[in-house]
């Protein structure tokens, strides 16, 4: 059986702000949702009803973080595409772009929360008193 779904734990979903539709001649589709693994994304596609093809996206963040896809499987009218690698810490914004046409046209941006990432337990703590199991990140200024 396929392991389509990353591995580690679920960090996140990102859900569109405003419908994530994309209708050009040659494909339709909408981005329903990212979810963000610890050691990748995989972006939930609605294909146009009556088939069609595979949607071909591109995805892209605030530091211009090179995102490859890994694999991709049709459910139905559904398409998951699972990118790697996972989101860097500090992350402001993800946009899922259409590589369909010359252009690559935005389809959704989506404002990807802080999240925390897990301290590394070989390393001696500094900063005295108990040591929480995940270090906050803060965003750059």
């Amino acid at each position: 059986m396929r392991e389509l779904i990353p591995s580690g734990s679920l960090r996140g979903m990102l859900l569109p702000p405003t419908y994530g539709s994309h209708v050009t001649e040659s494909t339709e589709f909408t981005v329903l949702s990212v979810e963000i693994w610890a050691t990748g994304l995989v972006v939930n596609i609605q294909m146009a009803t009556g088939g069609g093809p595979q949607p071909n996206i591109i995805l892209q963040d605030h530091f211009g973080t090179g995102y490859a896809l890994q694999d991709s499987a049709v459910l139905g009218s559904r398409n998951l595409q699972v990118f790697t690698p996972s989101v860097p810490p500090g992350t402001r914004s993800l946009t899922v772009r259409s590589a369909d046409d010359a252009e690559a046209r935005p389809v959704v941006t989506f404002a990807v929360p802080l999240m925390s990432v897990p301290v590394d337990t070989d390393e001696p703590d500094t900063r005295g008193g108990d040591v929480p199991e995940e270090s906050e990140l803060r965003r750059p200024a």
